[in-house]
């Protein structure tokens, strides 16, 4: 099963030697997180590559003034290799990777990733892509925190959440809102109050529900 998760995953694949893809799915460890957890950071031991299974997992950095930015979320069937930062030696700022919520996922250890990088330049090369495409949503991030109203950036949260989650009731929180698109809470909610008014959306606890995805897509 592993195997199949593999080369799914990774690009390289077909290009490893079969004692390298033995490494990968015998050193590979199945691993779960709880809501909230840090997952990485520069101060903690660099631990190796993941790959998402279920839940979600949030990358984000901290200002000097203690303010989270998210730069981007990981889903279940994407890779995270800024958890090996520590092996790619242009990233040198600190980044934190937490868990949304209960997380599963499969590590494959920097023990076991190390060497293949070294030895193998389509593994190290893959490793650097992953993480420049990261960093083309990082850019956009900062476009839409820089220059964008606060009621795009929220009309925009919820449609790419009722994309991704295929459906128009979204189970998700005013503080997860808020932490996603790096703003204040009580500017999320009321901004949401606002578009509850306006009658693009329904609020119940915990979740949100579009109603008219037409006056939404207006604030696109």
């Amino acid at each position: 099963m592993k195997e199949t998760l593999f080369a799914n995953t990774f690009s390289f694949w077909d290009r490893l030697s079969d004692s390298e893809k033995d490494s990968f799915i015998y050193g590979s460890i199945d691993i779960a997180y709880t809501k909230g957890q840090i997952i990485h950071r520069s101060s903690m031991e660099c631990q190796g590559a993941i790959i998402v299974l279920s839940g979600s997992m949030r990358i984000y950095i901290v200002s000097e003034e203690g303010r989270e930015v998210t730069l981007f979320r990981i889903y279940a069937g994407d890779s995270c290799v800024l958890s090996v930062s520590c092996l790619l030696e242009t990233i040198e700022f600190e980044i934190i990777i937490e868990s949304v919520g209960d997380v599963r996922a499969v590590m494959i250890p920097t023990a076991v990733l190390f060497p293949i990088m070294k030895n193998n330049p389509y593994v190290e090369l893959y490793m650097y892509k992953k993480a420049t495409e990261r960093f083309s949503d990082v850019m956009w991030i900062m476009q839409q925190i820089l220059f964008m109203g606060i009621d795009k950036r929220v009309a925009i949260f919820l449609w790419n959440e009722m994309l991704r989650q295929k459906q128009p009731v979204l189970k998700v929180t005013h503080d997860e809102i808020a932490k996603n698109i790096s703003s204040a809470r009580e500017v999320v909610t009321k901004v949401l109050k606002y578009f509850a008014e306006d009658g693009i959306i329904l609020l119940n606890r915990g979740k949100i529900e579009i109603i008219n995805k037409s006056k939404l897509q207006k604030y696109l």
